[in-house]
């Protein structure tokens, strides 16, 4: 049982940066109907990033992040603006091609600017609790407690404010937002910088809980798209639940079977909810 639970609480960690990268995927797939391939990819730059503002300023994990994600949200704003605006009303598969372009282009920047070395950022949560049994560290703990934090500031944003309202609106029916007089332009770049500024903060914590490497964008990208899938497309409850089940789906196969399963999960996740679920598990059908 204290195994059960121990893998359980590890899970909950990994699948709530998860549910950042996520969330991030969803404001856009719900907004402009991109499948933003290139966010996993930013997220790693945003990690790389904290890792350097982290080292040559000495600062710590979360100043470093505060100075990483206003840079991965203009980074966002300057994407959506040059790459994915002059083609919103093209067909579908020129966006997917961007987004696949953009992709290696960030990755070999990724590695132009940071090398190919694997780094982890450092963090004084060193420390391990015992509760029976139940071994959990610190940085778990604050991992949990930061994305928590994070998802709560951008539902509030989404669901309280004026500019929420508005991102929303567009999400339902653009048409219908436009005539009311909805800035789409500014709704677009607003939903851009939100999403890679999450992206940037699940970096960072990825980068603090496991290491950041070349080609984990890619990783994370994918395991992004399984939890959007998982969840409902552009459903925020769902990206949320979505990203939680996965993390500890993962957690349990590495666990309880081997650790080579553990990236196996998430497109399994993905067959089997498109031929069980297809809608997602709080999606409109």
């Amino acid at each position: 049982m204290n195994e059960l639970l121990q893998q359980i609480f590890n899970g909950l960690a990994i699948g709530s940066v998860y549910t950042l990268v996520a969330l991030g995927l969803t404001v856009v797939f719900g907004i402009l109907g991109i499948a933003h391939f290139a966010h996993g990819s930013l997220a790693m730059f945003g990690g790389y990033l904290t890792f350097v503002f982290s080292t040559t300023m000495g600062l710590p994990l979360f100043a470093s992040m505060a100075l990483a994600m206003p840079v991965g949200a203009v980074l966002g704003m300057l994407i959506e603006r040059l790459a994915y605006r002059p083609v919103r009303d093209a067909p579908h598969i020129n966006a997917f091609i961007i987004a696949l372009g953009l992709t290696m282009m960030l990755e070999g920047g990724n590695l132009l600017l940071f090398g190919a070395d694997q780094v982890i950022i450092q963090t004084p949560y060193q420390k391990v609790f015992d509760f029976g049994g139940i071994f959990v560290a610190q940085l778990r703990m604050v991992v949990i407690v930061t994305s928590v934090t994070l998802v709560a500031i951008v539902m509030f944003l989404l669901l309280k404010t004026k500019t929420g309202k508005s991102v929303r609106a567009v999400a339902q029916n653009r048409h219908a937002a436009v005539l009311m007089g909805v800035n789409v332009n500014l709704v677009s770049s607003v939903v851009f910088a939100i999403s890679s500024a999450l992206g940037v903060a699940a970096g960072a914590l990825i980068g603090a809980l496991l290491a950041l490497a070349p080609g984990v964008g890619e990783s994370f990208a994918v395991k992004g798209f399984a939890v959007l899938i998982l969840g409902g497309l552009g459903s925020l409850p769902g990206a949320i639940l979505g990203g939680l089940v996965l993390g500890v789906s993962e957690s349990l196969a590495a666990g309880f079977l081997s650790s080579a399963y553990k990236d196996v999960i998430s497109f399994l996740i993905m067959i089997l909810v498109l031929l069980v679920m297809p809608q997602g598990l709080m999606g409109k059908k």
